[in-house]
């Protein structure tokens, strides 16, 4: 007996093999996927843009994959808490982050982070963008792009413009045009966009650069007025006010752009999922009317496209950054 040699059954080997395999063999799969709730979180408070689109978008997703979207709103640092937040959840497919700007300034407005937005982030599917509009208050003397370029360019400290806090879209938007019009103009920071509306409604700064979805309600109301569109094209939402070609220059084009993330290392078929149905949501003809309501141009694309854009969107805002000695502080 001594000499006798103990063999494994072969059920059981098959049975040990097939058990050892396993965790190999059953990431997220596309076909499966999703089997539970899927988190969409917004890096701004509720009520904004971004957290508008989300619940928009969301809600139809929802319906296509028959499953529930909960929209999470985690804001601060210009986005950046809740990018992070989202940049650590689990690569599973089922937390998305609904970015905008942020993505791409962020990295060079907090250079020290221990995470960076283009790296640790990949993306999904574009949404769409918007140019900004200047508005004005409703009894500013600046009737045009040129009035405001004429007197910023007799006296720099005579022209203010507010935005929402350093680095962002209407901050980077301004400095852009300080650029392109080789003028100086002041900055007026707010904690918000909210409360630099209220100060520009009461004429306490001379203008500022807004996307449709916050400014057209303003303007409807009569409380501003819009004298530009910072882009190439007229926007049909304000088919009057002139663009920024129309305004005699050309080369200054600032947007507001929104699109879906994921942690990096979503499985490919999750990815290719995703990025199907929210260009399949952007198609439907009630978010459409929505978007088109808010001034949102969309552009399916794939992930790949939406990395290129984001990819030229950092290009830019970092030679702004570094030009205007933009930080965070």
């Amino acid at each position: 007996m001594k000499n006798a040699r103990f063999r494994i059954p072969s059920w059981l080997l098959a049975a040990t093999l097939a058990l050892g395999v396993l965790p190999l063999s059953t990431p997220a799969r596309a076909d499966a996927y999703p089997d539970k709730p899927i988190r969409i979180v917004v890096p701004f408070p509720p009520g904004g843009a971004v957290d508008i689109l989300a619940r928009l978008v969301g809600q139809r997703l929802g319906q296509q994959m028959n499953q529930s979207i909960i929209v999470e709103n985690r804001s601060g640092a210009n986005g950046s808490i809740g990018n992070e937040y989202a940049a650590r959840s689990a690569p599973d497919g089922y937390t998305l982050l609904l970015g905008s700007n942020g993505m791409a300034t962020n990295p060079f407005l907090y250079p020290k982070r221990a995470f960076s937005e283009l790296t640790d982030l990949a993306p999904i599917a574009f949404l769409g963008s918007s140019p900004l509009i200047m508005v004005v208050p409703a009894n500013s003397p600046y009737k045009s792009l040129k009035d405001v370029v004429k007197a910023a360019q007799s006296d720099p400290t005579k022209v203010t413009y507010a935005s929402a806090g350093p680095g962002s879209s209407a901050h980077l938007g301004s400095e852009l045009l300080k650029s392109v019009t080789k003028t100086g103009m002041l900055h007026v920071p707010y904690k918000g966009g909210a409360p630099a509306i209220v100060d520009l409604s009461a004429g306490r700064v001379s203008f500022m650069l807004l996307d449709p979805p916050q400014v057209v309600p303003q303007i409807k109301a009569g409380r501003l007025r819009p004298i530009v569109v910072a882009g190439r094209s007229r926007l049909p939402l304000l088919p009057d006010v002139p663009s920024a070609t129309d305004a005699g220059y050309p080369d200054y084009e600032a947007i507001v752009w929104w699109g879906f993330m994921a942690p990096k290392g979503v499985p490919a078929g999750v990815v290719a999922r995703l990025n199907k149905e929210i260009n399949t949501a952007l198609a439907s003809d009630e978010v459409k009317k929505v978007l088109d309501g808010m001034g949102v141009v969309t552009n399916p694309g794939t992930p790949e496209q939406f990395g290129a854009f984001i990819g030229a969107q950092a290009k830019q805002s970092s030679a702004i950054i570094k030009e205007a000695g933009i930080t965070a502080d």
